[in-house]
C-alpha cells in the first residue's frame, strides 16, 4: 500500500476520541482499520526507546492499538503539512535542550489591542494570527459562560526575555530563576504561541477564569504546558497560567495519547520526525 493510498485510509477512518488514558481501555476498544507497514512499526519502536520513563510510562500505546497510534500521528503530521510554511510549526519543540535563534521572530504577529471579547494588563502584547483566532473563539465561549478572559502575558522576542532571565536571577539566584523563567531562546512565548492568563500566580488555577479555561482550552487548541508534578519533565515548576496554542486535533491527540501532558507529544513528534 503506497504512503498515500495511507494517508487517504487514516483520513477517511475519522481518528479522533477524546479520552483519558488508559492502556487497558484502548486495548479493549481498538479496532484497527489500516495495518500499518511494519516499517512503521518498527520506527515507532526506535522513537518510544528514546523516550523518557515518564514518558513511555504515559503514552497510552499497547500492541493491540499501535496501529491506531500511528494512523492518528499521521493524521496530526498530514496537518502540520496544512501549517504556513515560511514560520516555525505550532509543534515546534522548545525548551531547555531545545532553542530558537535569536534572530527568530514569528511572521504577521497580531497586535493585541482594546477590545470587547477579553481584558489585556498592559498594551503592546502581540501573539501569532493562528493564536489569535484561537484566542478570540475561546474569549466569546468564555464570555457565554459568563467569565471575562484576562491576558497578561503573550510574545517575547529573544532580548526581552533575555532582560527578564537576567532579572530573576538578579531577585532569586540562578537556581530559582532557573524552575520559573526561561533563558532566551528557550521560552514558549518567543514562538507567539503561547499566552499566560489571569494573575500570573499560584491561585489561578482557584479563579472562575482559571477553572473555566481548564475544563475548556482544550476545545480551542489550547494546551497546559507547564502542569503540577511534571518540573523533571518540563524543566519548570507548575504554571497554572500558561497555555500554548498547538490546534484543536493536537490537543485530542495529546489527552487520547500522551497523557494530557503536552511536553510529551511534541517530545515524540520531534523524535518522530527525525528519526529515519
Amino acid at each position: 500500500m503506497t504512503r498515500k493510498i495511507l494517508l487517504a485510509a487514516f483520513a477517511i477512518a475519522g481518528i479522533f476520541c477524546l479520552s483519558g488514558c488508559g492502556k487497558k481501555a484502548y486495548a479493549q476498544s481498538s479496532k484497527s482499520i489500516v495495518k500499518i507497514p511494519s516499517a512503521e512499526e518498527e520506527k515507532f519502536s526506535r522513537v518510544f526507546q528514546k523516550m523518557s520513563a515518564r514518558a513511555k510510562e504515559a503514552i497510552c500505546v499497547t500492541e493491540e492499538n499501535k496501529t491506531e497510534f500511528i494512523k492518528d500521528l499521521y493524521a496530526i503530521l498530514e496537518e502540520e503539512k496544512k501549517f504556513r510554511q515560511d514560520d516555525k510549526s505550532l509543534f515546534f519543540l522548545i525548551d531547555k535542550k531545545h532553542t530558537a535563534s535569536s534572530s527568530y521572530a514569528p511572521k504577521d504577529l497580531v497586535s493585541l489591542e482594546k477590545n470587547s471579547l477579553f481584558d489585556l494588563n498592559k498594551a503592546g502584547m502581540k501573539i501569532r494570527p493562528e493564536a489569535y483566532s484561537a484566542l478570540n473563539e475561546m474569549a466569546q465561549a468564555a464570555l457565554n459562560d459568563g467569565i471575562r478572559l484576562l491576558v497578561s502575558s503573550a510574545y517575547r522576542s529573544y532580548s526581552y526575555q533575555e532582560n527578564l532571565f537576567n532579572y530573576w536571577v538578579s531577585v532569586d539566584g540562578l537556581e530559582e530563576a532557573e524552575r520559573e523563567s526561561s533563558r532566551p531562546g528557550t521560552s514558549q512565548h518567543q514562538l507567539g504561541t503561547a499566552v499566560d492568563f489571569g494573575s500570573i500566580s499560584d491561585d489561578f488555577d482557584k479563579t472562575q477564569m482559571g477553572q473555566w479555561i481548564y475544563k475548556n482550552a482544550a476545545d480551542y487548541g489550547w494546551s497546559l504546558s507547564f502542569p503540577k508534578g511534571y518540573e523533571d519533565v518540563t524543566g519548570y515548576r507548575w504554571e497554572c497560567w500558561h497555555f500554548r496554542y498547538i490546534g484543536k486535533n493536537a490537543c485530542l491527540f495529546q489527552q487520547k495519547w500522551f497523557g494530557g501532558i503536552q511536553q510529551f507529544m511534541l517530545e515524540f513528534i520531534d523524535c518522530w520526525k527525525n528519526t529515519n
